[in-house]
């Protein structure tokens, strides 16, 4: 099967149309068009069925897809193996992470990495927990980081660092040291947008204690963490966030942490990748790092 045949395929299935592939792949629509058909030929089957402008991969199409990566991944580790050395890792690596692991813990593991594999670069990509999980499964991303599970059927989950939410508010929101959760319903409430791994893991905690975010008396939905503190700082509301993000607050006294009563809100950060993918090279080399990751608070992690 042509080599080349497979990358245009994968090309045109991620793009979901001949012209961005052909843009893509700096061809002619028509020389991609070309490629296809003698694929489908080869195959005996149709790759893509075409509704106008638009195309819709078939089955056959979504069986071929991971497995084309698959051997495409493998030539291009068999080239890197012939011409430098089987321990050698460099390249970019290209990591996607929800906010919090993206903005206040990725960044030190991958300056540490870097330290031990100068050859390598990153680049960290921060979206929500419910766009990296998409990218990922849609391979996209090879690697990502979130805190939230949202597909254990498709996606492998490694936990590797835990995390605590905690509600914070300044004193003219909250002047209390600590409450009941109960009395969550009568504090005007700032939260994350739909698809934030924060809001996804406070809903689900909060339900345990037979609250549902519709009775919270929500003042604002903000599409970022560091939005979301500027308010608190406004005194607009309170809100649940991760102990990482407003560690600086804390220490600083602009914002406080008002304990819940009997109710703690821990999760893990997870590393996920694709079931059905290998881990190139350095890829791996950079998933065993983060595996063996283990900062000093984390080393005795406290039970939930």
């Amino acid at each position: 099967m042509d080599l080349h045949h497979l990358r245009i395929f994968v090309e045109v299935y991620r793009q979901k149309s001949f012209s961005k592939a052909s843009e893509k792949l700096y061809l002619s629509q028509p020389t991609v068009s070309e490629h296809i058909k003698s694929l489908e030929f080869e195959l005996g089957c149709s790759l893509f069925d075409r509704l106008g402008r638009s195309i819709i991969p078939t089955k056959e199409a979504e069986i071929l897809f991971p497995r084309a990566l698959s051997v495409l991944e493998q030539v291009e580790r068999l080239k890197e193996e012939i011409t430098t050395a089987q321990d050698e890792v460099k390249g970019q690596l290209t990591i996607g992470a929800s906010t919090i692991p993206g903005t206040y813990i990725l960044p030190l593991i991958a300056a540490k990495f870097k330290k031990k594999y100068p050859q390598v670069s990153f680049e960290i990509l921060i979206e929500d927990s419910r766009k990296i999980t998409d990218m990922v499964l849609n391979h996209e991303l090879i690697m990502g980081v979130v805190g939230a599970v949202m597909e254990p059927e498709k996606l492998n989950y490694v936990p590797f660092i835990e995390d605590e939410l905690i509600l914070v508010a300044t004193d003219r929101i909250i002047n209390k040291e600590t409450m009941p959760p109960s009395e969550l319903r009568s504090i005007p409430f700032v939260i994350r947008e739909p698809g934030s791994g924060t809001r996804n893991t406070m809903e689900r905690f909060l339900k345990t204690k037979d609250l549902p975010i519709e009775d919270l008396n929500i003042v604002a939905t903000l599409g970022s963490t560091d939005s979301v503190k500027q308010a608190l700082k406004a005194s607009l509301g309170a809100s649940i966030l991760s102990k990482y993000a407003v560690e600086d607050e804390l220490k600083s006294g602009v914002l406080k942490e008002i304990k819940l009563q009997g109710f703690k809100m821990k999760r893990h950060f997870s590393i996920i990748t694709h079931k059905k993918r290998t881990l190139p090279n350095p890829y791996n080399t950079f998933y065993e790092f983060l595996i063996s990751y283990s900062p000093e608070s984390q080393k005795h992690p406290a039970k939930d």
